[in-house]
């Protein structure tokens, strides 16, 4: 027993090493999206269900935090201060499915093709749940949803969710973020980001570990009806959603995951709906029914999952009639040692990155932030300026 769960964190730790510095890239390019653009006017920007929101809905999602408590905890606040329910929740789903991280680690793990179909797929599951809003949602539904958000409840990380660090747009984009100002932003938002999702990842990372090294192949493929490849292009999107709810870790977190379960047979969509099941995990859909009530959890729940289910078919279908889904099933999800090669470079180098970033951050108050992060904010309190 003790050399198995040596062997689960043996791969972990493989896991973690080959994704460390797209991890930290990723975290670093986002932190300075946000650090210049302002969250300040979301609830303006999205009135309504319109294409137009809707896209705004989708840039503001990339340019967001890709932990998905945060994200969660934001559609409610700019849904409470007047944005669209559908263009909230596409916002969301843009969170913690376009933001540059997961791509990044979709690259380094499982290739190119998986980053652009998860590009791809993100937006027509949007597209979806918005016809399936227009078609099923009940006004009703709505105002009971708005009057359990009125509430308040806490679910997670609602300081984070509120606190707005962004420079003002002054001066030329190169100046305002090599600033003072600029570079306290974009190191409280790094960190605060990290603090964030560091257990989804760690979470995923164990996960993936333990069942790469203790879970046999033919399990997967059985489950995943490997045998039968038509069949199987049906049956992964429909089943990769249960897998992500029932796997709870979600975020960045679940791509190590979807590699392991990739190399053990699950199809293509299915891959693509496990991706993009992170906002339908157990832990989330009880914070759907703190804010919105059991009514509006279960409504998203089956909607989302349509929406990803269908998304992911309909990619699939697209990329197979081009040719372009891969026959080889090499994810990374390898026994590793440290040597000295471009891994071990590109990770000591934004490592050191990560030191200046944090230190940035601890001397310019940030130790308060993390202490507020997951605490509801209020009054003036929501609005943290950088220093």
């Amino acid at each position: 027993m003790f050399k198995e769960l040596l062997d689960a964190l043996d791969m972990a730790f493989a896991m973690g090493w080959e994704i460390l510095w797209p991890l930290v890239l990723g975290f670093a390019l986002s932190a300075v999206i946000q650090a210049i653009v302002s969250h300040r006017e979301m609830s303006r920007l999205l009135p309504d269900d319109s294409p137009r929101s809707i896209g705004i809905a989708l840039a503001l999602g990339a340019a967001s935090s890709s932990c998905s408590y945060a994200a969660v905890a934001i559609a409610r606040s700019i849904f409470r201060k007047g944005a669209n329910f559908s263009a909230a929740m596409a916002f969301e789903m843009a969170s913690t499915n376009l933001v540059l991280e997961l791509s990044i680690i979709l690259i380094v793990l499982m290739g190119c093709h998986f980053m652009v179909a998860e590009a791809i797929a993100a937006p027509i599951m949007v597209a979806i749940l918005v016809l399936l809003f227009r078609m099923f949602l009940r006004p009703q539904l709505v105002h009971a949803a708005k009057d359990q958000a009125e509430k308040g409840v806490a679910g997670r990380m609602e300081g984070h969710a509120e606190m707005d660090m962004s420079v003002p747009a002054e001066g030329p984009l190169w100046q305002r973020i090599i600033s003072d100002k600029g570079l306290t932003a974009i190191s409280q938002y790094f960190v605060m980001d990290w603090a964030a999702v560091w257990m989804d990842i760690v979470g995923g990372l164990v996960i993936a570990g333990a069942i790469a090294a203790w879970v046999p192949q033919d399990f997967w493929k059985t489950l995943f009806l490997s045998d039968h490849p038509i069949l199987a292009t049906l049956w992964g999107p429909l089943v990769g959603p249960l897998v992500a709810i029932i796997a709870f870790v979600c975020s960045v977190g679940n791509i190590p995951l979807a590699a392991v379960l990739w190399n053990g047979g699950i199809s293509f969509g299915g891959v693509l709906a496990f991706i993009l099941a992170d906002l339908i995990v157990l832990p989330i859909l009880n914070i759907y029914r703190k804010y919105y009530g059991l009514k509006m959890a279960a409504f998203l729940l089956v909607t989302f999952y349509v929406a990803m289910a269908a998304a992911a078919m309909a990619v699939e279908g697209l990329f197979g009639s081009l040719g372009l889904i891969p026959h080889e099933r090499q994810a990374r999800v390898v026994e590793a040692s440290i040597t000295w090669n471009y891994t071990t470079w590109l990770n000591i180098g934004f490592l050191l990155l990560t030191v200046f970033l944090v230190w940035r951050f601890v001397t310019t108050g940030g130790i308060e932030m993390l202490r507020m992060m997951n605490k509801p904010a209020r009054g003036d309190e929501a609005h943290h300026h950088v220093h």
